[in-house]
């Protein structure tokens, strides 16, 4: 399992990510209201502001509220520390650099539709699916799949196990876009929601490329190719590297 730690240091930046902190902070006192709410209120919670397929397709009773809108609130509901921290340490990876490439609230608009695609895909796998959806890994998957087409040559530091490793993002992304895909297959034995991972996957593949900022270069690493003996084609320096680095 190859799990990231981390890029650059986003203290560093010229506009600080405060949409990927304020995500990151709402979704953790959302967390904090469910560990301090008595089961009976959580399991509420959970049924009321999760995706339930069968109840947004209409074919069960809603528990409450709008079904519609389960697409957006579900993304902020987690079922344990694994699950919100796996999820926030991605974000916080990785959600620097693409609110820095859309801007403020274009990323804010990126996230939340990536988690609505992501929704709706695992809707469409199981459309009479009664439990509830909930997490934010759908519009985080369109973060990821953001990271690799913007910087596909950055370092990023990441658990081999318990091994540390700093190595390029494409590798570390590809390992994970490798990983959802094969676990498709067996989406419906586990708890884990792959098609909305996938959904998610989608959505930010789709939508980066039409919403970032003008002269954001997509791919440059390999766009722009370094040949030895001609120092006007070397790509400039990634942020927080030094000369000499690989």
């Amino acid at each position: 399992m190859v799990f990231p730690l981390y890029d650059d240091n986003p203290f560093k930046l010229p506009v600080k990510p405060v949409v990927t902190w304020s995500l990151i902070a709402a979704n953790f006192v959302v967390f904090f209201i469910e560990l301090g709410s008595s089961d009976a209120a959580t399991n509420a919670m959970i049924e009321t502001f999760g995706v339930t397929p069968a109840v947004l397709v209409g074919n069960a009773p809603s528990p409450g509220g709008v079904p519609a809108l389960t697409l957006l609130t579900y993304m902020f509901l987690h079922a344990g520390w694994a699950h919100i921290l796996g999820n926030m340490i991605f974000l916080e990876v990785f959600g620097d650099d693409i609110e820095e490439a859309l801007g403020r609230l274009r990323f804010l608009l990126f996230y939340l539709a990536c988690g609505v695609v992501g929704g709706l895909v695992f809707v469409a796998s199981s459309p009479g699916f009664q439990g509830p959806l909930i997490g934010a890994s759908g519009a985080i998957s369109g973060v990821v799949i953001a990271y690799v087409m913007f910087r596909p040559c950055a370092k990023v530091t990441v658990l081999f196990g318990i091994i540390p490793l700093r190595i390029r993002s494409f590798w570390v992304i590809g390992a994970f876009v490798v990983t959802q895909l094969l676990n498709l297959k067996a989406a419906g034995d586990t708890d884990v929601a792959y098609w909305a991972h996938f959904g998610g996957m989608i959505a930010g593949g789709v939508l980066f490329p039409l919403m970032r900022r003008p002269g954001v270069q997509l791919f440059e690493c390999i766009a722009h190719p370094h040949y030895p003996g001609d120092p006007a084609s070397a790509p400039p320096l990634e942020r927080g590297s030094e000369a000499g680095t690989l």
